[in-house]
């Protein structure tokens, strides 16, 4: 074990925050202490044929089309183009249109939705005399009988709440102001919808910690499936040929990538890129969008080059990625963590804690708790993907890794992942070559299956820029970010003015309006009750431990070193545990203390024969340590926040990950569903269809009826509602089938928002925003 030198004890700083590392209850984010809140992207689709749905009709009707048919025509085109769009549009055979928008006669609206829909078509929703943005033909076309409406499935939503509690009903005009109060929560600025938490969440020992947050965001997605229903039934998007549904997936969906490969970057943006109509500017923030999805696709172009330095691509045979990315597709989910007392402390002014101080602590934490990042990955959530050997080319492969770890990780994991991989001929690893045909016929012949990637979202998504040389991102100093995002602006990476990649990251009481910190490297939650819970506890074990080891002084910013290659080091373990390679390598001299510490505690690690100078270290033995770690480095935390099941459960997860983790039991689903045993039995682009269809379909009634036993439990705790528990159970099974009239919809609707209601009379109303 390593022994840490005390030179760099707490600072006074902490002292002010009256912590005292040997007594859990003066530590922030402990019990009573910590708020929660989640943010959660959903996949949508409307099911319907070729001729009713928005998106084929909208592509159909373009001028995208009619050019390229007429370019093809005299020769100025190649034919290939129009065949992969035509073959898209016609080989639907599911009749499932993904992240399509839904378009309806106008006057389905009532007269108070109506006045919501003009204010989000304002240039300034806060200022009409400004007058309408100038896109808003793309939104009011022409119908058979007269306007049509063509929003987003995410807008749809904003439009049936507001909706569903209009007109004259007493009960409609009671919960109308909680209506407004959630309009926020629905906000929506890529491709698929998000919501917020639609209130913070005290994480006590009492209400469940974790399952508090669970019941929170479970709750929050039966209400969008309720108001997709609604807007189903009530605006007669059903009877028109056209059903929304709305449900958790994880991945950019196989068939938008095919469409995406078919038509330019330009155009996949008018199709899919969010425009941001419930913002006060839209215009500008849809703008701001459009320049995202150029600065990934363009990141991704980049990252080429990168993989040529690092001697992974040896010659020019590459096959370049296509100029529009699809990564802002991606969905997760993010757990956002609050600390009262950071939060009280930094509001006085006589306190002598600072933005300065929040900062530097800060960011040593989020160091820390970067270590403990592999407990989570595909042991609480998850998303399974089938690799095909014709993908792995590293320049698809490895995403944007090359702009997130230095090139001897790069080249370290490159060489773990291929010997992972089955595609293998006599032992030796083989990669695809580059032409279609001969890779398709080179795989079947050698039954070369690819790879089965345990969370493919974190490979493909830009989770984490790796600082440079001259701008830490968690030196711990003010305005550390804003110039490292100048020097990834410079190499060509990102943009500026696009917020800074972490897979956990700072919030600050002055710009997020409360003080803590942000797990964004969740992927799909199986359960949320038995998932997303216990990932909460575990998060905020963490963040209590990082405090706790801040404020003895066992851990400053020089044990854990802001360079490049020790930042790469500590996040290839990370990147390792999402793609299921089973090794990784720890240089001997590595200045980063903490993890060499961590590394000391793991059993079975041997100097490697391949590296010198590395330590080879399973990762599952060194998840097993972290967890022995969390445990005897923090038994008073355990204690006190109430979590030693929680640890017991992740050691089963770790052990029997097949049964018991996310990444298994999601992979176990899927196979159910297609009739197979293993992954490899199946061809890669009929398991990862069946993974949408499982989430579609199987699990979206899963979480449903979750969410369902949750707000029936809750309305029959609330004596002011008489009659709405039994009216939820009466209308289970029409909720999860889609089968409920407008009425009972509506009727529904009101009941959750007046338990909304008597939920937030009964909350604290000291608790800041936590999402």
């Amino acid at each position: 074990m390593i022994r840490f030198s005390p030179a760099l004890a707490r600072e006074d700083s902490l002292t002010r925050l009256g912590i005292d590392s040997t007594d859990p209850r003066t530590l922030p984010f402990c019990d009573g202490d910590a708020t929660a809140g989640t943010e959660t992207e959903l996949q949508v689709a409307v099911l319907g044929d070729r001729d009713s749905v928005d998106l084929p009709r909208y592509i159909e009707n373009s001028r995208y089309l009619t050019n390229l048919r007429k370019r093809v025509g005299t020769g100025d085109s190649s034919a290939r183009w129009l065949r992969s769009l035509e073959s898209y549009l016609d080989g639907n055979r599911d009749g499932v249109w993904e992240n399509s928008w839904v378009r309806f006669p106008l006057h389905t609206l009532s007269l108070t939705a109506r006045e919501a829909l003009e204010r989000d078509l304002q240039r300034d929703r806060n200022d009409p005399t400004r007058g309408r943005r100038s896109d808003c033909d793309r939104f009011l076309v022409d119908g058979q009988g007269g306007e049509d409406l063509r929003i987003p499935v995410s807008d749809l939503l904003r439009v049936a709440l507001v909706d569903a509690v209009s007109g004259p009903d007493p009960l409609a005009r009671r919960v109308r102001p909680v209506a407004e109060r959630l309009l926020p929560h629905l906000l929506n600025d890529n491709t698929s919808p998000e919501t917020s938490s639609f209130r913070v969440v005290c994480l006590r020992t009492e209400t469940g910690r974790g399952a508090a947050l669970a019941r929170e965001t479970s709750k929050r997605f039966l209400f969008t499936h309720l108001l997709l229903h609604y807007a189903n039934e009530q605006f007669g998007l059903r009877e028109r040929g056209q059903t929304a549904r709305i449900f958790f997936s994880p991945h950019p969906p196989t068939r938008q990538k095919l469409l995406n490969e078919a038509i330019s970057d330009s155009f996949y943006r008018h199709l899919f890129i969010s425009p941001c109509l419930a913002w006060d500017a839209g215009e500008s923030k849809h703008q701001y969008m459009r320049l995202c999805h150029r600065v990934l696709s363009r990141s991704h172009l980049n990252a080429i080059g990168k993989l040529r330095e690092a001697g992974i691509i040896t010659n020019n045979l590459v096959v370049l990625p296509t100029v529009s990315n699809i990564s802002l597709a991606n969905n997760g989910t993010h757990i956002n963590l609050g600390s009262r007392k950071i939060a009280e402390h930094l509001q006085d002014p006589g306190s002598g804690f600072g933005p300065s101080h929040e900062k530097r602590w800060g960011d040593l934490a989020i160091k820390i708790c970067e270590h403990f990042l592999p407990l989570s990955v595909g042991m609480y959530s998850a998303a399974p993907y089938r690799l095909p050997f014709r993908d792995f080319h590293p320049e698809k492969a490895l995403g944007f890794l090359a702009h997130e770890l230095d090139y001897t990780h790069l080249r370290m994991l490159w060489r773990r992942w291929k010997k992972k991989t089955r595609n293998r001929v006599l032992g030796r690893p083989l990669t695809p070559f580059g032409p279609p045909l001969l890779d398709q016929g080179l795989s079947r012949l050698l039954r070369l299956e690819g790879d089965l990637v345990p969370d493919f979202r974190l490979v493909d998504y830009p989770v984490a820029w790796m600082s440079t040389d001259e701008s830490p991102a968690l030196d711990g100093n003010l305005g550390n970010t804003e110039r490292l995002q100048k020097d990834l602006d410079s190499l060509g990476i990102c943009d500026a003015r696009i917020s800074l990649y972490l897979p956990f990251k700072l919030r600050q009481l002055a710009s997020a309006g409360f003080s803590g910190f942000e797990g964004r490297h969740y992927s799909l939650f199986p359960s949320l009750l038995a998932d997303l819970a216990p990932a909460t506890d575990l998060q905020t074990l963490v963040q209590a431990l990082a405090y706790k080891l801040l404020a003895a002084g066992d851990v400053t910013h020089e044990h854990i070193p802001d360079q490049p290659e020790v930042e790469s080091e500590r996040r290839q373990i990370f990147f390792g545990a999402a793609i299921g390679i089973p090794t990784f390598y720890v240089r001997q001299s590595s200045g980063n203390r903490f993890l060499l510490d961590l590394v000391s505690r793991t059993p079975g690690v041997r100097r490697s024969r391949r590296y010198r100078g590395f330590w080879r270290i399973d990762l599952r033995a060194f998840r097993l340590a972290l967890v022995d770690y969390l445990e005897s480095a923090a038994p008073d935390l355990v204690e006190c926040l109430d979590v030693k099941g929680t640890l017991s459960d992740l050691r089963q997860r770790l052990e029997q990950p097949r049964d018991a983790a996310a990444s298994g039991r999601l992979t176990g689903k899927i196979l159910d569903q297609l009739g197979y045993r293993t992954p490899f039995q199946v061809p890669a682009e009929t398991f990862n269809h069946g993974a949408e269809t499982v989430y579609r379909e199987t699990l979206r009634r899963e979480h449903l009826h979750e969410a369902i036993g949750v707000l029936q439990q809750e309305l029959e705790e609330l004596e002011t509602l008489g009659g709405a528990a039994q009216h939820l159970a009466q209308c289970r099974a029409g909720i999860v089938d889609e089968s409920l009239a407008p009425a009972e919809l509506r009727r529904l609707i009101c009941n959750f928002l007046l338990a909304m209601d008597d939920a937030s009379d009964r909350h604290q109303p000291t608790l800041r925003e936590a999402s």
